[in-house]
């Protein structure tokens, strides 16, 4: 059964309904409410989002694309599960990358760099407050955004378009192979990574960031 929390809200049309759907489903699968494997009947999410078929088609062929659905012949459309091997492809791909996108936001200019540690600030209380509210979905969601957002804030729109896809298919890997339960980002390393920004520490930053990657990654390897 689909799983996509808040209420349908109301008829749309054109692309801000086929928006409202590819988020949605973006936003259940960052919380786990869509584990992979899950059927996406057309039938359902027809009837949540009040659109026409061709339009719910459209939005899953562009999840297909972005390796977050799996359109299978004569079965339908299906979250994706990444197998082991392709789990661990995607971490390595995320140090790689994530690696210069901290480096890159680590030697931004000022005002650049200030503006930035603003915006990480202000997503780490959103963090902090989703932990002191124990809401497991809102964390998971927010553990993922911050690594967006680094990406985002480093100032190569191509690396953080990238970025963003793989953060997406490694809550997947996380949801199909974690062999323990602290999978998700440590309420500690998201801070240091911003304190080594602020002081305008490259190096360090880096390295607590692919620490912070092999950490998580971990769980899948074992």
């Amino acid at each position: 059964m689909l799983d996509l929390s808040t209420p349908p809200s109301g008829t749309t049309s054109g692309l801000r309904a086929e928006r409202e759907i590819f988020e949605r489903i973006l936003g259940a699968i960052a919380e786990r409410r869509l584990p992979p494997g899950t059927k996406l009947t057309e039938e359902s999410l027809v009837d949540i989002f009040g659109v026409t078929r061709a339009r719910v088609r459209k939005v899953l062929l562009l999840l297909a694309q972005r390796g977050l659905v799996a359109l299978e012949p004569n079965r339908g459309a299906f979250v994706a599960q990444p197998s082991r091997e392709e789990s661990v492809a995607l971490f390595h791909a995320r140090r790689v990358i994530e690696s210069e996108t901290t480096s890159l936001l680590a030697g931004l200019p000022e005002p650049e760099r200030a503006y930035a540690l603003r915006r990480l600030d202000a997503h780490l209380a959103e963090e902090a407050k989703a932990r002191l509210a124990d809401q497991p979905g809102a964390i998971i969601r927010l553990s993922g955004e911050f690594h967006r957002l680094v990406a985002e804030l480093a100032g190569n729109p191509v690396l953080a378009t990238i970025i963003e896809d793989l953060v997406w298919r490694t809550a997947l890997a996380l949801a199909a192979h974690a062999t323990r339960h602290d999978t998700d980002c440590s309420p500690a390393e998201h801070p240091a990574i911003v304190e080594a920004l602020r002081r305008g520490n490259g190096p360090l930053a880096v390295q607590l960031m692919t620490h912070h990657l092999d950490h998580i990654a971990s769980s899948v390897q074992e």
